[in-house]
């Protein structure tokens, strides 16, 4: 069963490096400006946007960034592929989990999520003002690309010729079609069932595993494929991310998710 998320206690215990990646998708500057202010000592700073989101894509709001993108984030970040990285951002936010989905497609496998956000670790660990310069690496990603499904793939799930579950990530109320805040269109991908990502948290802390498996655990076979999305690919990596820790054994996400789907293809509303 994969471990996704750690324990401040953990953390203490050893001496990682960090990654800061507090954001606002109201105020795209409030994070960079968060951590400017203070961020735990040693801590880099990835931007949701600048970073981890290819922007200039018409592929959906926060579309998928390019291996060689990612390649030249974790080279000039100073990142090995067996480094121990904890990732973290306010708290009970996808922010941190977008930056895990990334890492683990690049086939870094000593990564983790605090599960306390950065006012509860700041109490517990050094912090600093200065941005840490680290030695540019060579890295070269090992990638894991079954992790990631373009809307082509999407396609051939909902055909019923590739195997798979699509799950939603989005509230009940944007799923069903009877609202729609952010999209043209309103509805969801056919074929799949909807989960809310907020019910994956509570007190500002994602759950933990034994009540993650039990939320989670009738969503679909653990066994077969469970491909997330949302709205535009970054609350789906909660939803990616808990069903790994939950016991799913082959979890995908479609970042380009349903703000992608919809620019070519029909939806449902229920």
């Amino acid at each position: 069963m994969a471990k996704v998320f750690i324990e401040l206690q953990e953390i203490l215990e050893y001496n990682p490096r960090f990654i800061d990646t507090r954001f606002d998708l109201t105020d795209n500057t409030a994070g960079r400006k968060s951590y400017n202010e203070e961020h735990l000592e040693g801590a880099i700073y990835w931007d949701l946007e600048e970073d981890l989101s290819d922007m200039t894509s018409q592929n959906g709001r926060h579309p998928m960034i390019s291996k060689e993108k990612m390649t030249c984030l974790v080279q000039k970040s100073g990142l090995n592929v067996d480094d121990f990285i904890v990732i973290y951002d306010q708290g009970a936010a996808p922010f941190a989990l977008r930056a895990y989905f990334l890492l683990d497609w690049a086939g870094f496998t000593n990564v983790y999520v605090s599960r306390a956000g950065f006012g509860d670790l700041k109490r517990a660990l050094p912090v600093s003002k200065s941005e840490p310069v680290y030695t540019k690496t060579t890295t070269i990603p090992n990638w894991t690309n079954r992790k990631l499904l373009t809307m082509d793939e999407v396609r051939q799930v909902v055909a019923g010729i590739t195997e798979g579950q699509l799950i939603d990530a989005r509230s009940n109320v944007r799923f069903k079609g009877e609202s729609e805040p952010i999209d043209s269109i309103a509805g969801h991908i056919p074929t799949a069932i909807n989960f809310d990502w907020e019910l994956l948290k509570k007190d500002g802390k994602f759950l933990e595993q034994e009540e993650l498996k039990g939320k989670l655990a009738d969503l679909a076979p653990k066994d077969k494929p469970v491909i997330a999305y949302c709205g535009s690919g970054v609350t789906a990596a909660p939803l990616y991310s808990c069903l790994k820790e939950a016991g799913y054994e082959n979890v995908q996400l479609y970042v380009g998710s349903y703000s992608d789907w919809i620019r070519e293809n029909e939806v449902e509303t229920e």
